[in-house]
């Protein structure tokens, strides 16, 4: 009885212990039941809408950067696209520089291709995708696609890079495009909500010349993409897309063959010319010697570059047409003769004895290597260059007056060029010289320094950009604009051309005849005074003025030698001009740094450029090497035809039929699907490559 009593509880113990189960199971199925609805029913949408973030991203699409073309149609700055090796410092399984150790047994990383990537990560956030190799070929993106799951936080990406044909021809002007730095991306905060929507994705942007200062017309607006993406993030294929819409072109009033000429005759020699029309402002050469390859820049500068351009005596990385300043020498004598006659502190008639110095407080000013031109009147003075003239004349109008009848003209304040950096040079007052010292014995104006400022030496520096502009306002009459490099921005959708004119100043109130009395001075310089050998049977009329300025000072009573001086510190060879006489086209000024006498190195290559816009000549092979080593006159032998002269003789891009089809080699192109279709056909590649020898195939 006893064991029968026992079973019976037992089993009543297993039936509640399983009835306890069924409802236990009975309830989890019902919880189930509560939260399948929950997520089916009430939070449908919700989920749905993760469901299809997670499976779709937005990509942005960068739009191809206008290209930049001169006023003939010749390009000088279009986009090519490249694939990219990239790192994203955030995602990579362990240490950056094993797995870069890593990709080098899969594909050639150089040293610098390191320093560079070093250099970007020291720049950026960790989360940015960095490039440790630019440009690979179809075979390398093959062999890395087929190990790509060896490496996370590493992929191929493709990316527009920059091109500027013309290598270093023009590099001053055009400039060039670079990575976003942390300063330049704390500076892009300040932009209006709309632009700075414009520029997610974007990595780069202008740095130097064009590329900075038309930024925003050159990089065009941001398209997007959905694309569905595999669980690891990877773009599986692309479901819909707006297309990115490129920049503008630039069509630049430069004559990139002129630009180029100007460069050749310069040579080795240190120095800037601009040429400039007088009757609209347009720059036709904006020359700066040294130049550089922008091409460098475009995917990261390496150091041993960077240091060969940034260590360089010569600073090929100075603009020196829009940054460098020069005593201008005796090219100062027409616009200081302008201003006496323009506020009537002397006639043209008076005369001044030149007896080879100009004594003041008992200091003596040099005149021509001590040899007087005796008497001169304001025309004579000019085209002989008299120094004891404009001594005398400085002194009679004093520092201040100089100032007020010569700032109008340009000279000592900024031009508003449409490029960043312009410096605004010197032209010295009572009032400057209080302002930029703080004892008091150098605030106080001397006398003695004013007989210096007539020639053009003492506190007088001015860049190469306000002495051409100058140079058009002067002898155009006092007409005045500001000066462009870019002729007109074309909408590459419309077609539709929006001219970029230089703003038409007010004139200065210049009498004619006092125009035409400087007008013909300069002309008689090019027939009977400093540059006469220079313009020896020109088949035009042209004026111009010499000038030679010190790079260093000499001591009183110490006679210049340059024998005796390095070259860094021999005098600078300056000429300013403008051609046809009669109405002036063409206005320019242009200095040879250390090169001596205006008439030895300047004048020249201003000859040959009026030769070129004019007369439509080249200088031949004797000629150009003449002129580039600083012993030419007037031109040598038989010049050729400007016109036979081929862009690729002079290492230029050839030129492009139109702007048309200049615009179409930068019609936009989204780089997902390109990717997308590469990445395919180099899996297909590397798993061929895979199969072993004789596999699958007839022998």
């Amino acid at each position: 009885m006893i064991e029968l009593k026992n079973l019976e509880r037992e089993l009543g113990r297993f039936n509640t212990r399983l009835v306890v189960a069924g409802l236990f199971v009975l309830l989890c199925f019902g919880m189930l039941g509560v939260r399948l609805v929950w997520l089916q029913v009430f939070r449908h949408e919700e989920l749905a809408l993760q469901a299809e973030a997670n499976r779709v991203s937005v990509v942005p699409v960068l739009p191809n950067r206008g290209l930049i073309v001169d006023r003939n149609g010749v390009v000088l700055a279009t986009n090519y696209s490249a694939y990219t090796l990239e790192i994203t410092p955030s995602k990579v399984m362990g240490e950056v520089d094993a797995v870069i150790d890593g990709l080098a047994q899969v594909l050639e990383v150089q040293p610098r291709d390191r320093r560079r990537f070093k250099r970007l990560q020291e720049e950026s956030k960790s989360f940015e995708s960095l490039p440790i190799r630019t440009r690979l070929s179809n075979e390398e993106v093959a062999r890395f696609v087929a190990q790509r799951f060896r490496f996370p936080g590493v992929d191929v990406r493709a990316r527009l890079f920059r091109s500027y044909p013309a290598g270093e021809v023009g590099s001053h002007l055009i400039g060039y495009i670079g990575r976003i730095n942390t300063a330049e991306k704390r500076a892009m905060e300040d932009w209006d909500d709309e632009v700075l929507a414009n520029y997610r994705g974007t990595e780069v942007i202008g740095k130097l010349g064009l590329e900075q200062h038309y930024e925003q017309q050159l990089h065009g607006t941001t398209g997007f993409e959905e694309v569905e993406t595999s669980a690891g993030g990877r773009a599986v294929r692309r479901l819909k897309s707006h297309p990115a819409t490129p920049g503008n072109t630039l069509v630049l009033a430069i004559d990139i063959k002129l630009q180029a000429l100007v460069e050749q005759m310069f040579g080795d020699r240190r120095g800037a010319l601009v040429a400039i029309d007088p009757r609209s402002g347009e720059i036709l050469a904006f020359v700066s010697k040294p130049t550089f390859d922008p091409n460098l820049f475009v995917d990261g500068i390496d150091a041993e570059s960077w240091r060969g351009l940034n260590d360089s005596m010569d600073k090929p990385l100075l603009n020196r047409a829009l940054r460098g300043t020069y005593p201008p020498g005796s090219t100062f004598k027409p616009f200081l003769a302008m201003a006496a006659l323009n506020s009537g502190k002397r006639s043209p008639s008076a005369i001044i004895h030149d007896g080879g110095s100009y004594n003041f407080g008992g200091h003596e000013f040099r005149s021509h290597g001590d040899v007087g031109l005796g008497p001169v009147d304001m025309r004579r003075a000019i085209v002989l260059s008299s120094n004891v003239y404009f001594y005398s004349l400085a002194n009679e109008m004093g520092v201040d007056l100089m100032h007020d009848q010569l700032d109008p003209i340009g000279l000592g304040r900024k031009t508003g060029i449409d490029l960043e950096g312009e410096v605004t040079g010197l032209l010295p007052s009572t009032d400057w010289k209080k302002r930029a010292y703080k004892k008091p014995e150098q605030q106080k104006w001397y006398a003695g320094e004013t007989i210096s400022l007539g020639i053009g030496q003492g506190y007088n520096n001015f860049t190469m950009l306000q002495m051409a502009s100058a140079m058009a306002t002067l002898v155009s009459g006092g007409q005045r604009f500001e000066p462009r490099l870019v002729r007109e921005v074309r909408d590459v959708v419309s077609h539709v051309a929006t001219p970029v004119a230089g703003a038409a100043l007010p004139p200065l109130a210049f009498k004619p005849e006092h125009v035409a009395l400087i007008n013909s001075a300069m002309y008689g310089v090019t027939q009977e005074g400093t540059s006469t050998r220079i313009f020896a049977g020109a088949p035009y009329k042209t004026g111009g003025k010499t000038g030679t300025a010190q790079a260093v000072g000499i001591r009183a009573n110490e006679k210049y030698n340059a024998a005796r001086l390095s070259e860094y510190q021999r005098d600078h060879s300056l000429y300013t001009a403008f051609a046809p006489l009669d109405a002036p086209t063409i206005a320019l000024a242009v200095i040879v740094e250390n090169a001596g006498f205006g008439a030895a190195a300047a004048a020249p290559i201003a000859r040959r450029v009026f030769d070129y816009l004019l007369a439509g000549q080249w200088p031949n092979a004797e000629d150009m090497a003449a002129t580039r080593e600083g012993r030419s006159v007037a031109p040598m032998g038989a010049p050729r035809r400007a016109e036979d002269v081929t862009m690729e003789e002079i290492g230029l891009p050839a030129l492009v039929p139109s702007l048309a089809a200049a615009g179409a080699q930068a019609a936009p192109a989204s780089a997902t699907p390109v990717l997308l279709a590469a990445t395919a056909a180099a899996t297909a590649a590397a798993r061929r490559q895979a199969v072993p020898v004789g596999a699958g195939r007839t022998p």
